[in-house]
């Protein structure tokens, strides 16, 4: 029997490409409800996985936020992160058109393009956290640094 050969992701083909060390993880997944769901599945704690919320700003540019997924994204702290008035939360239906990721499925990596990223400060309390892999059932593992270097991220706290 050939062996199944893994799909890779614009995430994990960007992070190679840079020589950003980084460890898989795959999970089933018949429907994504929320990363709580994710984080219980690999039973890891919330404050280790983070979700990437995608918003626009009153400019029409688009902001990326990454923050644990057991918290809120603050719109006024992550808007003054940016150098915006205001930023909102995109549809669900935009994230594709925006990203080429999914909902459930979009990670900061390998964007159709690179936007104004922000990680949550608190991604510093940890060794390495967990993000999409970029699809639905795939994580990928790796030092908050290296996520920043591979996303063109800052750091900031924007969670409630």
């Amino acid at each position: 029997m050939a062996k199944q050969k893994e799909i890779k992701t614009n995430a994990m083909r960007t992070l190679e490409t840079m020589k950003i060390p980084f460890q898989h993880f795959t999970y089933e997944c018949d429907e994504f409800v929320d990363g709580l769901q994710i984080a219980d599945k690999l039973q890891l704690p919330y404050e280790k996985v983070y979700k990437t919320l995608v918003t626009v700003g009153n400019s029409g540019n688009y902001f990326v936020f990454v923050i644990p997924v057991a918290e809120e994204l603050d719109l006024k702290k992550g808007a003054r992160s940016v150098g915006e008035k205001n930023v909102e939360m995109i549809h669900v239906k935009d994230i594709n058109k925006v990203t080429g990721y999914i909902w459930g499925g979009c990670t900061a990596v390998g964007m159709k393009k690179r936007y104004v990223t922000v990680i949550d400060s608190s991604a510093f309390k940890q060794p390495t956290i967990m993000v999409s892999g970029g699809r639905i059932g795939s994580q990928i593992e790796l030092s908050p640094e290296d996520l920043a270097r591979a996303a063109g991220a800052e750091f900031a706290e924007v969670i409630r």
